[in-house]
């Protein structure tokens, strides 16, 4: 799906209760109790609509890639947070639990009953502890698995709390029409929670995989490959990653995504770079070859330009993994122009596969750059970080506005190299990143 027509789609979603409202033919109310009533519609719509973004499906996510997804989904939730914290609060026209029997028209009254009040109080207290606990969960300390299961529950109470709110006490939303649109979108929701947490995981059971190995490749590195436990093929680009669940059922949250490593062209196998970083990467060592594992995916929109006339990639530490996916498969199948690689470590140990690397580095398409925070006496190559001297250095050795440039790293790595690019008068389209985490 292309951005434009996300946003386009989104914002017609957005609008639609507000043209469904003033299409209603109501007397009009004071001009607050008119903004209070648009910022909770408008609000509830961006609810409804937030599961589709965050249910990782590729037809949204396609064009526009995982990482620009998640940021609009967070966009739109805090934009909604803001609606929601304001709408109580707006009303010129005072509560009465219920409405004057003269006042039809509810133009000197908001009539609420008890129990549109109430589903409208815990709305709006879930709804927003969903999302402050959202913007702060690495504050939290719960595992991953578990607030993620809590945000998918709590979100779908919330829609349930605010949909007979707003069907039991909306001005606007008693409508026949707007009240259908109300249900129709909620189903939606529920639809979408099914498919992640029910249709998924029974399509990932017919498909299994088993480790294959496990074996350290670097200081506090892992390569882990997995291959299919049956006849089933699994088709990727090299570039993309996918979420890996290693020794849980296929139902279970225990899942992550990683970068493929591996090509294409590699066969069956499935090979990822991982980093002890967590409770289940910290753990590597100890999985054994032949435990279940199973996928969801490919994601991402890290991919190759057959038509680009150079390549630079600027990696940070396991961001390597999908540049190796893609140098590989340009090994295999030819380069389609000059290859640079930015490969930036804390220190040499934590190189992976340095001689890979070198060995690449001896075909006349292919240049690596090696930069180092902390290096031995001896180094010879750049140090301090991947940042705007490593953007020089390639521009040094060749490389040109028109190239295309890959990132894959730490966010403060790719924000600092992404405007270094920029001031090199690199088009924003010939940049492509992947960072290292998503919700």
């Amino acid at each position: 799906m292309h951005p434009v027509v996300l946003v386009i789609g989104y914002l017609a979603i957005a609008a639609a209760p507000l043209l469904m409202a003033a299409a209603q033919g109501h007397p009009p109310r004071a001009v607050m109790d008119e903004i209070a009533s648009g910022l909770g519609l408008t609000a509830f719509a961006i609810m409804l609509m937030e599961f589709v973004l965050s249910g990782r499906f590729r037809t949204i996510s396609a064009r526009i890639g995982m990482d620009v997804t998640m940021r609009f989904h967070q966009l739109l939730a805090r934009t909604a947070a803001v609606f929601v914290l304001l709408h109580p609060f707006l009303y010129a026209t005072p509560l009465r639990l219920h409405p004057l029997p003269w006042d039809s028209a509810g133009l000197h009254s908001l009539g609420l009953s008890e129990a549109s009040i109430a589903t409208g109080v815990l709305a709006w207290i879930l709804f927003l502890v969903l999302v402050l606990t959202a913007i702060f969960r690495d504050h939290i300390p719960y595992r991953y698995e578990a607030w993620r299961l809590g945000h998918g529950v709590g979100a779908l109470l919330v829609a349930g709390l605010t949909l007979h709110h707003a069907l039991d006490a909306g001005r606007y939303s008693g409508d026949p029409v707007l009240a259908g649109l109300w249900v129709v979108l909620f189903a939606l929701a529920v639809l979408t929670l099914l498919t992640v947490y029910v249709v998924k995981p029974l399509r990932q059971l017919g498909r299994p995989y088993r480790v294959r190995s496990v074996r350290p490749v670097a200081e506090r590195t892992w390569e882990l490959t997995i291959e299919p436990d049956g006849q089933h093929a699994f088709h990727f680009q090299a570039g993309q990653f996918v979420w890996l669940n290693v020794g849980h059922s296929p139902f279970s949250l225990a899942e992550n995504p990683f970068s493929i490593a591996s090509a294409p062209t590699a066969g069956e196998r499935v090979e990822f770079v991982i980093k002890e970083a967590g409770d289940f990467t910290g753990s590597l060592g100890n999985i054994r070859p032949g435990t279940r594992a199973y996928i969801e995916g490919p994601f991402g929109n890290l991919l190759l330009d057959p038509k680009a006339p150079g390549i630079v990639m600027f990696a940070g530490g396991v961001g390597i993994a999908p540049m190796l996916s893609m140098l590989r498969q340009m090994e295999a199948e030819g380069a389609p122009g000059p290859v640079i690689l930015v490969y930036g470590n804390r220190s040499a140990e934590q190189i992976v596969y340095r001689e890979e690397l070198d060995r690449l580095a001896e075909q006349p398409w292919f240049r690596v750059i090696h930069v180092l925070s902390e290096p031995p006496a001896a180094w010879d190559g750049l140090t301090g970080m991947v940042d705007a001297a490593a953007v020089d250095a390639v521009f040094e050795y060749g490389a040109k506005p028109d190239w295309l440039y890959a990132l894959c790293g730490p966010p403060a790595m790719l924000e600092t190299v992404e405007g270094a690019l920029l001031k090199r008068k690199v088009p924003a389209r010939r940049i492509i990143a992947e960072r290292f985490r998503y919700d």
